[in-house]
Formats: structure tokens, sequence, C-alpha cells
């Protein structure tokens, strides 16, 4: 079609608008195959455009100000008697706007074991415990052997970063002398051309393995194109249209597919080699894993306030009673939440990838509900668990769920003064066996049963606090007594 167009435009002199009448194509496909063969615009005009007074202003101004929007220019002609419509206009520019020069770019090589390259990648969301999580890919690729580790995970938080190095340099089996970057805030904190600051973090951990961290020239991703590519080759030749389980099965077949798919292909450089027969060659020069692995976590303060419990990413952990109105630390890697009082560690959790949810140690709960018992025995905790041993469990029950223990103790005692220990009993019986460990069930039962049997409601009465009082037992009268002397009265008028 393209030798067509030529022939047809400089054989026999057919303007653009005939050729693309009889070829089927639009007017501007043809100018721009011409274009590309090298025939000035000048030579292609068909007819005169409402923009040719304007074209040599329209010139000098793009000249000036390169990147002047199409609108902008627009009104500018406007206001200099242009009647013509935007549309028009704004492909006249394109076709005159100055474009840079493409740039040509050096093929990079490296040495065996030289090199790596890291990144993350944004793969969408995905649901974790009820709570809508970013699912993010850690990319590492040696650059010469392009062998590829892929870690998916739910944060870019600086101890995941840290976390997925680790993997990585497991699963090669040493490190390369040098990591490059992009300017990720996880390692460059601050640029100002060549003026870099590092993340301390980081810093220390390249101390730790060995190996040089060195961020990529400001638009130079060419530099990584291994990492980049790597990425596009996972979106499209691994994750599209992938079905997985959980974010365990999604890493396994990611391992699987680095080993199965990606490095029985052909090494880019030398076609003799596979990329799994390159990373055999690159795994026996690098630099070799140190005898201790580093600390790799996330810290964080977190201040305990009233009730036992530390906030970290929108979750509750529990700590000992003893540490409330205190500021802790928090550490915490993919899987364990470790809170630590200056360096001894006062808790230990599963990790919550959830929002809003308390992980609680029975240790700790039970800790606190026997100081809680201990406190309240001389004001009449005893006396209630006696008289309704099943009473110990509702407040266990409540404490569970961060209830008031001393109130409800309190409540229950009333209570036990105004039905008595068996009625009591039976309502918390009941309440247990609903699920409804609260007083406020209990209070629900005792005034139903009393209704059932047509007893009226016990009035409230307050007795001062004196045991010589509340320990008095009234006794119910019986009433024979007087029958008798009924008898006795009315057997005399006889």
């Amino acid at each position: 079609m393209k030798a067509k167009i030529r022939r047809l435009f400089h054989s026999e002199q057919w303007p653009v608008g005939t050729i693309a009448r009889e070829l089927g194509l639009h007017h501007s496909a043809v100018r721009n195959a011409l274009v590309r063969d090298g025939v000035p615009l000048t030579a292609l005009a068909t007819r005169r455009s409402k923009t040719d007074p304007y074209l040599a202003f329209m010139l000098s101004t793009l000249e000036k100000y390169p990147t002047l929007t199409a609108s902008r220019l627009y009104e500018m002609v406007r206001e200099r008697g242009y009647d013509g419509g935007p549309d028009h206009f704004r492909a006249v520019v394109a076709r005159h706007r100055p474009r840079k020069a493409a740039e040509a770019f050096m093929r990079l090589s490296t040495l065996r074991g030289e090199e790596a390259q890291v990144d993350w990648a944004f793969f969408g969301h995905i649901e974790v415990d009820g709570v809508r999580r970013p699912l993010v890919l850690f990319v590492m690729v040696l650059s010469w052997s392009r062998w590829a580790f892929l870690r998916f995970g739910l944060d870019m938080r600086m101890g995941s970063f840290l976390e997925h190095h680790e993997a990585a340099f497991r699963a090669f089996s040493g490190v390369a002398r040098v990591l490059l970057y992009d300017n990720l805030k996880s390692a460059v904190t601050q640029r100002i051309g060549d003026a870099i600051v590092f993340n301390e973090d980081l810093l220390a951990f390249a101390g730790h393995y060995g190996y040089e961290p060195r961020p990529v020239a400001p638009y130079r991703g060419n530099e990584k194109g291994r990492v980049e590519r790597a990425i596009r080759d996972v979106r499209t030749s691994f994750f599209a249209a992938r079905e997985w389980t959980d974010l365990a099965d999604l890493n396994a077949q990611a391992e699987r597919w680095c080993r199965e798919v990606r490095g029985t292909r052909r090494h880019p450089d030398d076609r003799t080699l596979t990329v799994a027969q390159a990373f055999d060659e690159e795994r026996a020069v690098l630099r070799p894993l140190p005898s201790d692995a580093f600390p790799v976590a996330d810290r964080a303060e977190a201040k305990v306030g009233k009730t036992p419990y530390v906030r970290f990413d929108g979750n509750d952990y529990s700590v000992p009673h003893d540490r409330v109105r205190r500021t802790l630390t928090v550490v915490a890697t993919s899987d364990t939440v470790r809170v630590l009082d200056g360096t001894a560690v006062v808790a230990a959790h599963a990790r919550s990838w959830g929002k809003g949810r308390q992980v609680e140690d029975p240790a700790h709960l039970a800790a606190l509900v026997e100081r809680k018992r201990a406190a309240r025995q001389a004001r009449g905790m005893n006396r209630v668990f006696v008289a309704a041993p099943r009473a110990q469990e509702l407040v266990r029950r409540l404490a569970e769920r961060g209830g008031n223990i001393g109130g409800a103790v309190a409540r229950l005692g009333e209570l036990l003064d105004a039905f008595g220990a068996t009625e009591l009993a039976a309502a918390i019986d009941e309440a247990m066996a609903m699920d409804a460990p609260h007083v406020a069930a209990v209070r629900q039962v005792l005034d139903r049963r009393r209704r059932d049997n047509g007893q009226l409601a016990p009035i409230a009465v307050t007795l001062p606090d004196d045991p010589r009082v509340r320990g008095v037992v009234v006794r119910r009268p019986t009433l024979g007594v007087y029958d008798a002397l009924k008898g006795l009265k009315e057997a005399g008028n006889e």
C-alpha cells in the first residue's frame, strides 16, 4: 500500500485527497505515509486552509514555547481573527509542533554476579479478612542471567521491603555486588541532582549484606530495563487470567512460573543457554550470605491507654495489664507483631491483616481478671460468687469483651440482695445458656421469672453499709399461733 501511495503521488501527480478516495483511505493516513517518506508538508497542501494566514505566527510561537497547549494557542489565534473550529486547528498544531529528537541508548551489559535490579509494582486490590488491601509485587532480577525473584504482598512498608530482600537473597543463595533502585521512597529519602540521601535502614541493611545500593538517574528507565521488562512479563504472561486462593498460593505459583516458564527461555545475549542455566553460572559468583540475618521489621511507638492494648495498622493487640499508661514499641513483620518495653518482649501475636480487630492473648485477659477479682474481693465479689458460682464465668466473659468488671459485680450484689441467691443463680444460668453474659440480661430473666410466679417486683431498699445490718437474717414467722388463739377465743364464747 505504501508503494502504491508513493507511485500515485510521485509518478501520477495525484493529490492527497484523490489518492485517499481511490484507495479507500483517510486523507491523514495518506499524508502521514508521504511525510514519513520524506515529502515536505508544503507539497501536500491540496486546498487553502483557514490557518494559512496564521501559520507563521503559530510556528514562531511553538518554536519559542514548544510545550504550549493547542487550546491556549487556539485562543491566541482567535484573538487575532481566526474563526475556524478547534478540532481542525488542533490537527494543524499537531503536524507543525516541534518534536524532540529521538534519543539513542547504549545496550547495557554487566558481569556475572555484579548487579541486580529492584522495583515495586501495583496489581490492584484484594480482600483480606474483610478488608480491601493493595496487592503489590516486589521484584528482584539478576542483571546478567535475567533470573527473577517475585514476592506478592499487602504493603510497601520498609519492613516488608527488607524482608523481601532477604527472601530473594536466600532464593539466589547469594547477593549481587550492586543493587539498582528506582528513586523509591524506601531507598532514597532525598535527592537533588547527584546529591542523594539514602534511607538509613536500607544503608544498615546493605552494610550487613555487603552490597552497594545505587539509584538510577532520573528519567533513565533504560538503566533498569531488566526489572521493568520482568514486571511487564509478569503482567502479561503470569498474572493475566490467573486464579489463586490466597497470597501464599499466589506466591507459590509465581515461584513455579519463574522456574518452569521464565527459566526455560533462551538467554537474550547467549542463545546457547537458558535463563536457568545462566543463573546456575551466575549463582556461583554471587557474594556469600552472612551467618546471621538482619533484623527486618517495622518499628513504631504505641501509647497504651486505660485498657491494655496497643494499636498497630488499624488493629489492637493485648499487652499485660501492668503496662497501661506507658509508651511501648511495636515490632512487626508480615506474620508476627511483638511488643517491647525497652528491650524486653512483653507480648507476641500473629499479625492480623484486617481492620478494627482485637488480637488478644488469653493469659493477658486471665491476669487482668485475676487482678480485678483481687481488687473487688473486699467489696462483695466473694459474696456474689459463693451465692451464684457461675457468676465467675459471667464476669470472665464480660472481661474478654472489655466490660466493666467492678460495676458488674456491684450490680450482681444488688440483685442478690433483692432476689436472693437461688433466683440469682438460676437467672445467671439462663443468661449464659442464651450466650448473653451481661448483667442486664440477668435482670431481665429475674423480672420475667417473678412475673411468671405472679409476684410483684421488689422495692429497692438502700441499707447502710454496716455489717450488723447487712448480716441480719429476717425469717418469715408462722401464722399458725394466731389461728390457735382464734380457736381458743371462739371456744370460750361458747
